[in-house]
């Protein structure tokens, strides 16, 4: 990303680097915080200066309308960014202040509770925010210059993000339970309405022998006897993609002749009515339409409402470089570039490499991370893993983490076991009582504050 003024396309990227804080100890893997900072858009204080007062007191410490405005100009331009329109200008400022106090309150409860943040993750919030923004530190301080805002009340506002969300992860995500009781009602109630089409996802793949309209009979039953050789080679066990490829008509034959997770209620009645008792990976029997001879194999059954049943996983590895004062981003860079040149060329093997050099915990195993699933991996990891065919090393990538050197090995479409899909339904289940935790926790906690309402903010 090239380098740009502190709008609110780089407000993202600074929310970015905040969300990566109290990942540290799950490498590559997202972090489970309750909420994301909001991003931190510095506005030229010629656009929100004018006669400052106060609007609330909150246990004692002010917010000020000219605080307010901040946030309101602020959250303009995150909307702005986001190509969606801007709300009633009243409205909003009330919505703001709501904020600020919900967030003073909690920041009181954090001081109160003795929740302190090391200087050390204020600092490493920073250099998150200069990678990111591709700026070393005095192009920072010149760009928070330049809007008004002083260095110290930059870190001191990260401070205040990080301690937002530990105060949250120390205070609400314990409260948060999920019963195996409760993950079986979820998945009941889910199978009990999938017997409504428009509540159940399948993936089938089909076999077309077309029968022309003007097919004589004798062509007719030499059509339906290939059909019927292909049926008995399928149902003999052998590769249902190859022989689409190998007797279908179908457009679709390329891709084994699946035709895609849809609700059910997108497929043929014919289709429908073959497959309804159907298991996943079973045949239907031969299908008589228009067209010709069906054959209808289940690649995929599911309630749109539950996890997949099948998946498709990644098995990769990688080589992490962690930034530090001795390692420039640069360094890293060059570094991993000669490594992708010495194992192109044969002089060097990447496990090896990974094993001498990788600063993450896979590097005893060289750096193999396993078979993943979709969303495993943070983002930026995973969009370019995804890009990678098999056996192929990536240029290095830079994340929250450090940098990397990244080989796809293996690509395969897996089925997800049961204890998978139940516990994915219980991560399901969490994040919807986290929220619901959260508010709970967040209105108990204003109702135990002191707060005065003074002036409407303007």
């Amino acid at each position: 990303m090239t380098s740009r003024p502190m709008t609110s396309a780089t407000a993202c990227l600074i929310a970015l680097a905040l969300m990566g804080i109290s990942a540290q100890a799950q490498v590559l893997r997202p972090s489970n915080t309750l909420t994301t900072p909001l991003p931190l858009v510095f506005n030229s204080s010629a656009t929100v200066r004018q006669a400052d007062f106060i609007v609330a007191i909150v246990n004692a410490e002010p917010i000020t309308n000219t605080q307010v405005q901040m946030e309101v100009q602020r959250t303009l331009q995150i909307l702005a960014g986001q190509g969606r329109p801007a709300p009633n200008a009243r409205e909003l400022a009330a919505e703001v202040l709501d904020r600020l106090i919900t967030e003073r309150v909690q920041l009181n409860q954090a001081s109160e509770t003795g929740l302190k943040v090391e200087e050390s993750s204020v600092e490493q919030a920073v250099q998150n925010v200069m990678r990111q923004n591709k700026v070393d530190l005095p192009e920072l301080k010149r760009r928070l210059a330049k809007d008004g805002v002083e260095y110290a009340q930059f870190r001191n506002q990260l401070r205040e993000q990080i301690t937002l969300t530990r105060l949250r992860e120390r205070d609400v995500e314990p409260r948060v339970k999920i019963s195996d009781g409760e993950v079986d009602q979820y998945i009941q109630e889910q199978q009990d309405i999938s017997a409504n089409p428009a509540n159940v996802q399948m993936n089938l793949a089909h076999i077309l022998i077309a029968v022309p309209e003007t097919a004589s009979l004798p062509e007719q039953a030499s059509l339906q006897a290939k059909a019927q050789q292909a049926m008995t080679r399928a149902r003999a066990g052998e590769d249902f993609a190859a022989l689409a490829r190998e007797f279908s008509s179908a457009a679709d034959r390329a891709n084994g002749g699946q035709l895609g997770l849809r609700t059910a209620d997108r497929y043929p009645s014919l289709f429908l009515d073959a497959t309804q008792k159907l298991k996943v990976g079973e045949l239907s029997g031969l299908i008589r339409s228009g067209a010709g001879w069906h054959i209808v194999k289940v690649i995929e059954k599911r309630s749109a409402n539950l996890p997949p049943t099948v998946v498709a996983q990644n098995r990769s590895r990688h080589i992490l470089l962690s930034l530090s004062p001795q390692l420039s981003e640069a360094a890293a860079v060059e570094k991993l570039n000669d490594f992708k040149k010495r194992i192109q060329t044969g002089q060097s093997d990447f496990a090896t490499l990974a094993r001498e050099n990788s600063q993450d915990g896979s590097a005893a195993q060289g750096g193999d991370l396993g078979w993943a699933n979709p969303g495993q991996f943070v983002p930026e990891f995973e969009a370019v893993l995804q890009s990678l065919a098999p056996g192929e090393v990536s240029a290095p990538l830079t994340s929250r983490f450090g940098v990397h050197l990244i080989q796809l090995m293996e690509r395969r479409n897996a089925p997800v076991g049961e204890r998978e899909q139940r516990e994915m339904v219980r991560s399901m289940l969490r994040e919807k009582k986290l929220d619901e935790t959260y508010i709970s926790w967040a209105r108990d906690l204003r109702a135990r504050a002191y707060i005065e309402l003074r002036e409407a903010p303007q």
